[in-house]
């Protein structure tokens, strides 16, 4: 096996906006399709968002895109593909909301990246026609299901941030239940979160996770001087490296987050068990 096809490779695209007045032109999101197809992803995380207001060929011009990125997907919506009822038009064309992906790696891979696989998780965190976002605590026992394989490399995909985005302005659409939802992603040893919805990149690492936030792919509908981008990550096995793509081609390294480093943060900082029984944090 080449080098070059050891890491672990993800596109994290978001926030499309098919059919605003804003929204990029086709040929735009043509050079999109084809530079994402040249990375030859393990798998694209379309992370939502992918309609303007969520009607139902805004869904279908999305899908008639995403189906010329022929590589596994997985996809989630956004607050504005649940608007006007579009959860609807979302399930029919892309399914469950609640979503999971996951794949083997063959043995060298897998020796090379200390890793048996990966999982990647998709979460519905949208509410009918308002921008916040909420998961719910019925729903972290479903989370917590999916991730059977203990030595996968985990990741979670989320429309909504977890953690606020600088350069974004006053903040008000954070998950609401952000805080029980990142205890659990930290119980459950999750390496990657992959969230959109403010428009511009940001990465931060917390507890042992690396946070990644995608600008919007398809829309002028940017803040400041931020333009239109998307995000690779590629990971090593001493490594994530994320690069930003825009869309006049350059592709800029953004962060590094040292997986050594997050085995070292979870020895040198974790909530004891004592605590946790003590206050019930997770007890759900």
């Amino acid at each position: 096996m080449a080098v070059s096809a050891i890491p672990f490779r993800i596109a994290q695209i978001s926030d499309i906006h098919v059919g605003g007045p804003l929204s990029l032109p086709a040929e735009a999101l043509a050079a999109i399709a084809e530079r994402v197809r040249g990375l030859q992803p393990d798998v694209v995380v379309v992370a939502g968002a992918l309609t303007t207001a969520g009607y139902e060929w805004e869904f279908e011009e999305a899908a008639e895109w995403l189906a010329g990125i022929d590589f596994p997907k997985l996809v989630i919506p956004g607050n504005h593909d649940a608007r006007n009822v579009g959860y609807t038009h979302f399930q029919r064309i892309f399914g469950t909301p609640y979503s999971r992906y996951r794949s083997a790696f063959d043995g060298e891979r897998a020796e090379r990246l200390q890793a048996t696989g990966f999982t990647v998780v998709g979460l519905d965190s949208t509410e009918p026609d308002v921008n916040e976002g909420r998961v719910g605590r019925d729903r972290y026992g479903w989370v917590r299901d999916q991730f059977s394989d203990a030595d996968d490399i985990r990741v979670i995909a989320i429309h909504h941030h977890l953690i606020p985005i600088p350069g974004t302005g006053r903040e008000r659409n954070i998950v609401l239940d952000a805080g029980d939802l990142l205890a659990t992603l930290t119980e459950l040893d999750v390496d990657v979160v992959l969230s959109g919805h403010k428009h511009v990149p940001y990465f931060w690492a917390l507890n042992g996770m690396l946070v990644c936030n995608s600008g919007t792919a398809g829309t002028r509908r940017i803040r400041g001087v931020v333009p239109p981008s998307w995000n690779e990550l590629r990971i090593d096995a001493s490594t994530v490296k994320v690069f930003v793509h825009y869309l006049d081609g350059r592709r800029e390294l953004a962060a590094i987050f040292s997986r050594k480093t997050r085995a070292l943060t979870r020895e040198a900082f974790y909530v004891t068990d004592a605590f946790r029984a003590a206050s019930r944090v997770l007890d759900v």
